[in-house]
């Protein structure tokens, strides 16, 4: 329903002085608003979401608190996921307040704002706060919380798919509880631009019964989306991880060369300062005009790409997720993502960072590095044009977060059980929990549940005469602060030159396997690794020109589930000789070599393949489920198959399917009859085939540092994981001995089937792989399909030079056996 001129009179005066006219998405919006509603805006990258909630906004406010009697009062908190989107993000909301309202004030608050500007703003908060999950928590346990957060009328979270899916989202849940808790009448927007589930979205954003009714808005605009491919020359009938990236190099710097300002994605940190050198290496009078962006360089440098590429001076920047999110670089004209984006809703964020304005096209440019990719590029194309993008789902009554949100809440100002619990049933995540599970909660706080009562330290409430919780012990209440947040990762350790200038930082486990000597890449740069000392390891500029390329946490992410399901209709379009889309044309060497050797995986079809070799009996499966699964699966199966009869099994994973190796035979009836495939017995079954303890101690420890049983130590004093390790694995053994009923072990066992293991998604590949035909392909040689999976297992024990020898002579036997 579109507005009137007199509904949104000062949004829309604004944009006709700039000869600009609202999209009817935005007007709907600004209907909504204007009726008081909450709700959630779903529209493409670039398309002018921000003045859609914010110009809806602005006009409710002004004529409500007509301008002219001064500053207003904090009316309006906007959360965005990362720090680097706060400070744009203020621009685009300061450039319409300044002529509408210039009495009225805006502010930023993150975890770099200065202590200065932080206390003025204790002092006097601005109209508009632009904030993170974290410093508006943070805000919460301040004494004057409620005065201060009273008046807020309107919350915004960008990029909700960004936040829905974590801890950090439940903590923005409890939040928004707490300030319609102040504020009954506070009305929320979520903005996303890559949601496959927005009812659930929305509903997980304004709680589980909000008046009057949400608004779901989607915005539909003609921008035009382009999604290819660079295909390689000669892509060959085997492939394996990698196998192609190198050999992409100079196709990308021609992409590069041809065009304006390019984003050049990887999916992690290693892979991207290996594609900065081979850039540089390409054209080393790119040096200075190309640059590298991830989470790990200093903030500085970080800062300083990010203007080059707003200002257009880059010609390219190498980057990962930490460019994923709505930061506006007008010149960027291209993307490419180097290797799969893993997920449709990934690729297309991804893809939104080039035209970001309303009007111009958005081109992502897939580059394989390997055979299977290029297939993967096709599906990804289909999948976001029939608009199968993923699904967000938002934890359950993480325990961990509640009990920090306790102490936060006894910090700002104190509280009463009994209200404490409706406001926290307001939130989502914990809309089912139960009077006695929040119980344990407040007794965990305050009494330290049942095996801690006997120190003082863990009684962090207190109960005052009048029956309200209380944070009384400062000590307490420092700790806290320090430690609030529910982003979790291994220790960083600071990276810096002898004379102590700082480069950046990197994970402790990293800088832990280097010796004094070592070179490795980081920041663009060959480093020698000089020492450690108090969490900073030293090193000088390295002039040998090898390195070794940094390994982060973290760097496999799984195939998703609609991705998975796009490719095996790529796939079944192959079996079936329909070559038309580009990259299957360049797949179709590998495709038909895969058909004449075996069969190829479709949809209605579970592929089995065998092979004898000198190390033993192989089995190959391909469930197509991603690789968190397939380690479950691989697990489970490898125990059942065990149960039977006593073997051990080499595994093997990838996104496509995985590998068991025995060096005794075995047999596969199990398997071609399905029975290994059933649910009965699944719980046990994965606990038993996996080292579920070691798994979910190593959760605890997470859950530890959120729940403020563990400290990560004080500015300046940081702890080290070993001691982080320590301390959890303290705690982990005296719960299990003296407090089993304790909510967080719970909890970290179910985090581990649900995260680490997807559990639920395990259970279904296991329903889906019943349901289909099986078919069983005895090879002769490895497939095209098995071959990834062998190299993935010697590469854990072979060199780089060993792989290559033992690739060598394996496509020498099988191409020799074919020509005879």
């Amino acid at each position: 329903m579109a507005v009137t001129h007199e509904l949104a009179p000062h949004a829309t005066q604004w944009l006709q002085q700039r000869g600009w006219q609202p999209f009817l998405f935005q007007q709907e919006v600004w209907q909504a608003v204007a009726e008081g509603r909450s709700g959630m805006l779903h529209a493409t990258t670039g398309s002018g979401k921000t003045y859609a909630v914010w110009l809806g906004m602005l006009d409710a406010l002004l004529q409500r608190h007509p301008p002219g009697r001064g500053a207003e009062p904090l009316r309006v908190v906007w959360l965005t996921p990362m720090r680097a989107l706060a400070s744009d993000t203020a621009k685009a909301l300061a450039a319409p307040l300044r002529e509408l309202a210039p009495n009225w004030t805006i502010g930023l608050r993150t975890g770099d704002t200065p202590s200065a500007e932080r206390a003025r703003q204790d002092r006097r908060m601005p109209t508009v706060l632009v904030t993170t999950p974290e410093s508006l928590t943070l805000m919460l346990t301040r004494e004057p919380a409620r005065e201060e957060l009273a008046g807020v009328e309107y919350v915004v979270i960008d990029e909700w798919h960004e936040l829905i899916g974590s801890k950090r989202g439940v903590q923005a849940q409890l939040a928004l509880a707490r300030l319609r808790r102040f504020h009954p009448g506070l009305v929320s927007w979520g903005l996303s631009a890559t949601l496959g589930n927005l009812e659930d979205a929305m509903r997980v954003l304004c709680g589980p019964a909000p008046e009057p009714a949400p608004r779901l808005v989607q915005g539909r605009i003609d921008k035009t989306l382009l999604i290819d491919t660079l295909l390689p020359p000669n892509p060959g009938r085997y492939t394996w991880a990698g196998h192609l990236g190198a050999g992409m190099q100079m196709p990308v710097v021609e992409e590069i060369d041809r065009s304006g300002t390019t984003l050049v994605f990887t999916n992690v940190r290693s892979q991207a300062e290996v594609w900065y050198q081979l850039l540089l290496e390409a054209r080393p009078e790119w040096a200075g005009h190309i640059a590298l962006h991830h989470g790990s360089l200093d903030k500085s440098t970080r800062e300083w790409v990010e203007q080059g590429l707003k200002e257009g001076t880059l010609r390219a920047v190498v980057a990962t997720s930490s460019l994923d999110l709505g930061v506006d670089f007008l010149p960027v004209e291209r993307v490419l993502q180097v290797g799969s984006a893993k997920g449709v809703a990934r690729m297309l964020q991804r893809a939104g960072r080039s035209g970001h304005a309303p009007g111009r096209p958005s081109r992502v440019t897939l580059v394989p590095t390997n055979t299977m990719e290029i297939v993967e590029a096709a599906a990804a194309r289909w999948a976001a044009q029939t608009g199968r993008v993923e699904r967000r789902i938002p934890p359950e009554k993480p325990f961990d977060v509640l009990v920090q949100h306790i102490v936060t809440i006894a910090l700002g100002g104190g509280f009463r059980p009994d209200d404490l619990y409706e406001e926290v049933t307001g939130a989502w995540s914990y809309r089912n929990l139960s009077r006695a599970e929040f119980d344990w909660a407040l007794a965990f706080c305050e009494r330290g549940g049942e095996s801690l009562g006997a120190y003082p330290e863990y009684h962090r409430i207190v109960r005052d005469d009048e029956g309200v919780f209380r944070v009384k012990d400062n000590g307490v209440a420092k700790r806290h602060r320090l430690g609030i947040g529910t982003i979790v990762s291994d220790a960083a350790v600071q990276v810096k030159y002898l004379t102590g200038a700082v480069i950046g930082t990197m994970e402790e486990g990293f800088i832990a396997r280097l010796k004094p000597g070592d070179h490795f890449f980081f920041a663009g740069k060959l480093l020698e690794f000089v020492r450690v000392r108090d969490m900073a390891a030293y090193v000088r500029r390295a002039t040998k020109n090898k390195g070794t390329v940094p390994t982060w946490m973290g760097s496999k992410m799984a195939l998703s589930t609609e991705l998975s399901d796009a490719v095996l209709h790529m796939m079944q379009a192959a079996s079936q000789g329909d070559f038309l889309e580009p990259e299957l044309e360049a797949a179709r060497p590998m495709l038909l070599t895969q058909q004449r050797l075996s069969k190829i995986p479709t949809p209605a079809t579970l592929l089995v393949e065998a092979f004898q070799s000198r190390e033993g009996q192989h089995l190959y499966l391909y469930p197509f489920a991603g690789r968190n699964v397939h380690l479950g699966l691989a697990s489970l199966i490898a125990w059942r198959l065990a149960r039977e009869k006593p073997n051990t099994f080499s595994i093997s994973i990838n996104d496509y399917g995985f590998e068991l190796v025995s060096a005794e035979p075995f047999d596969v009836e199990p398997v071609t009859s399905q029975r290994v495939f059933t649910a009965t017995g699944l719980m046990h079954d994965v606990l038993a085939s996996l080292n579920s303890s070691e798994l979910a101690q190593r959760r605890f420890r997470e859950i530890a540092r959120v729940a403020g049983l563990i400290s990560t130590g004080y500015p300046g004093q940081p702890k080290s994981t070993r001691q982080l390790q320590a301390s959890s694995a303290l705690f982990y053994e005296v719960f299990r001995k003296y407090d089993a009923g304790n909510l967080l072990l719970n909890q970290a066992e179910t985090e581990v089937l649900s995260q680490e293991l997807e559990i639920s998604r395990l259970g279904e590949t296991l329903g889906r792989m019943r349901a289909r035909t099986l078919v069983f392909a005895p090879l002769r040689h490895p497939s095209p399909m098995s071959l990834p999976l062998m190299v993935e297992r010697f590469r854990e024990k072979l060199s780089t030079e060993q792989l290559s020898q033992r690739l060598d002579r394996i496509l020498r036997e099988m191409e020799g056996d074919e020509s005879a």
